[in-house]
């Protein structure tokens, strides 16, 4: 029966994980979600420059592949046979295949230096040249154009060849073809993003301003652009002037369920390879987004997701997004966290309630980090935080969209705690001699108190154990303060997993921990439930069996940010 499924598996079409070209994934049988309706609502209500900014990993750059393929001049166009744009039959005759197109992108523009990324957007930029040098045996250019086409290979051009570049070639191409041409940017931002945190954001601002301004402001051969980034940079740092641009955000209703899975093509996906049952998982992990009047996916989570089962059926959801980006958005709201207010907002976002603020969609990289309400509306345009429905003016409620982003969170969280560890020292060290002494008042004291500094975790649709795994990671961290002591997490003792087991530098002495979160606020009958599993696992026995006589058990009970400690009776 196995072999027979292993087959079958085999038949279904391949997962397109990390494919972003549009004809390979309809010519090499790859699963393809249709987004092709995208085209035809461009087309309904098209701007001469539209912007559309999503999240990243949420399919912008194979939505900017499959426009390159509708509208190019070059190409099989087979390969929109059964889609949803094949329906609108008016449209393909009209557009499909009609028009010269230059696509480019802008996301490996990444440097230390202006001079080397500058280097490296002029490589990146010579590629879309270079795929039109029939330009050259033109008979409608003359000398004059085929030398300026050539500027536009050369590895040492200029940045005011590089800046009008687009607008250069779109003239030539409109001059052989006889025909306006259509403009695809991707992530146009990121050489903002990578220059700002390089420090050489003003000049990169010039060159990318300078660049869209000439083929996107000053070109009279631009049929329409079409533009992808995470954030709007607002118009008078980049797009001065640019008084036809037509942005589309996630706040937007027209094209929402275009960027990302609805709930519907998960399902279907989901069902296609034969895992229907994992869709609550996925849905509780990958779910959430608000884009529009639309709740979607993170199409990128779903299918590494997908591929995963397929290895294992019973494999869990995980964090697929984690290591995609550095996460400094969330890294520095967690640092926020000094202030009192902003600790309490960040408690209430992970225990899954909305907070109300005012968001910005406009700002420049400078103004990103300037002040808490910009940071807010970093991670609401980044896709940290989603919107769970507007108040007033520019007033937003935000949530944490799923369990994926939350993991996030607490990540960072904890991460922030353990910088912080360091700091407390003094502190920390007694409770760990408290510890030491079996002084399980000071023990509850002094960790009572720690937990009303730190940020708790208490999302109430989170299981148990993993809100022990918040306390379990803050007892770790403080016990790091004793760098001689052996400290082990889940180690096999007697007849089950003991959750802390410190061994102090004396080489004589144990101390086992076994931590309960009382989910009905129960302190101390979740102590005692503590120190009844210790004594039923018999963890000591195995210390005992290596020469140890000195055993301390405690029991440890949380609940929000208040303890509680009990000590075994010897």
């Amino acid at each position: 029966m196995e072999g027979v499924w292993k087959k079958m598996e085999m038949c279904k079409k391949k997962l397109p994980i990390g494919i972003e070209n549009f004809e390979d994934i309809r010519k090499e049988d790859f699963y393809y979600v249709d987004k092709t309706g995208l085209i035809a609502d461009l087309l309904h209500n098209w701007g001469s420059v539209n912007l559309f900014t999503r999240p990243r990993r949420f399919g912008k750059s194979l939505n900017m592949s499959m426009l390159e393929h509708f509208f190019s001049l070059n190409g099989d166009k087979s390969i929109f046979n059964g889609l949803e744009i094949s329906k609108e039959t008016v449209l393909c005759k009209e557009y499909m295949g009609k028009y010269p197109v230059l696509s480019i992108s802008l996301k490996e523009i990444s440097s230390l230096s202006y001079e080397a990324a500058f280097q490296m957007a002029v490589q990146i930029l010579k590629r879309v040249p270079a795929k039109v040098q029939y330009l050259l045996e033109s008979d409608a250019l003359s000398e004059q154009d085929k030398a300026e086409y050539r500027k536009l290979l050369d590895d040492n051009m200029s940045e005011a060849v590089f800046s009008s570049s687009l607008r250069v070639l779109s003239e030539l191409l409109e001059k052989h073809h006889g025909t306006k041409v259509i403009l695809l940017i991707d992530e146009y931002d990121v050489p903002l993003a990578k220059a700002h945190a390089n420090g050489y954001y003003d000049q990169m601002v010039t060159l990318i301003r300078n660049f869209l301004g000439q083929a996107l402001k000053t070109n009279n051969s631009l049929k329409f652009a079409v533009l992808t980034g995470c954030l709007r940079i607002s118009k008078e740092s980049i797009f001065t002037g640019l008084n036809n641009l037509k942005v589309r955000s996630v706040t937007d209703v027209r094209f929402d369920e275009y960027f990302g899975f609805t709930d519907t093509e998960v399902k279907e996906l989901l069902e296609y390879y034969g895992y229907p049952e994992s869709y609550e998982a996925a849905k509780n992990w990958y779910d959430g987004y608000r884009f529009g009047n639309v709740d979607v996916y993170c199409p990128w989570d779903v299918l590494n997701y997908c591929d995963a089962l397929l290895d294992d059926r019973e494999a869990q959801p995980e964090n697929y997004w984690i290591n995609t980006s550095s996460n400094d958005a969330v890294k520095r709201f967690i640092q926020e966290s000094a202030n009192a207010a902003t600790k309490r907002e960040i408690e209430r976002l992970t225990a899954g309630e909305a907070i109300t603020k005012e968001i910005h969609q406009e700002l420049t990289y400078p103004e990103i980090y300037e002040t808490i309400d910009n940071i807010w509306s970093l991670l609401f345009m980044t896709g940290y935080l989603t919107q769970r429905g507007k108040a007033e003016g520019r007033q937003m409620k935000l949530a944490i969209p799923n369990l994926e982003i939350r993991d996030i969170f607490e990540t960072k969280i904890m991460e922030f705690f353990k910088e912080n560890v360091k700091k407390d020292g003094e502190t920390l060290s007694c409770f760990c001699d408290a510890l030491q002494k079996g002084d399980a008042e000071n023990v509850e004291k002094i960790f009572t108190e720690y937990l009303k500094r730190t940020i708790s975790i208490r999302d109430t649709a989170v299981r148990n154990e993993m809100k022990e795994n918040f306390y379990h990671g803050i007892l770790i961290g403080i016990l790091g303060v004793k760098t001689r002591w052996g400290v082990s997490s889940n180690r096999e003792l007697g007849e089950g997993y003991a959750d802390i087991l410190a061994e102090p530098d004396t080489g004589d002495m144990g101390i086992i921990i076994e931590l309960k979160y009382a989910h009905d606020g129960r302190l101390d009958a979740a102590c005692k439930e503590a120190l009844k599993q210790i004594e039923y696992t018999r963890y000591e026995d195995d210390l005992e069996d290596d020469g140890v006589e000195n055993i301390l058990k405690y029991g440890i009970a949380c609940y929000k940010k208040r303890c509680k400690v009990l000590l075994a009776e010897k």
